[in-house]
């Protein structure tokens, strides 16, 4: 994976694990807000798509526009419908 996706995807993993962090924390609180939790939980959920979604673009941007020249779009066509069951 090309240093740009791959340095955007960890930042937003290192986001998404400082709210999982704070919600960790927070549940050793017996007074923790359920909404508050579920909020946190959403944050988490979307930081991780977020990552999802730059290392699927870094993989397009990298392998699959130039499939068709080298001759291997088939190849990539299934390793993209693969890649997709984890979206």
């Amino acid at each position: 994976m090309p240093e740009a996706p791959r340095k955007r995807a960890r930042h937003r993993l290192a986001i998404a694990r400082g709210h999982l962090e704070s919600i960790i924390k927070s549940l050793e609180d017996p007074h923790v807000y359920c909404m508050d939790v579920l909020r946190q939980l959403k944050a988490v959920t979307a930081a991780l798509e977020g990552a999802g979604d730059v290392v699927l673009r870094g993989h397009l941007e990298a392998h699959v526009v130039g499939a068709q020249e080298r001759g291997d779009a088939t190849e990539i066509v299934d390793e993209l419908m693969e890649a997709l069951k984890y979206r």
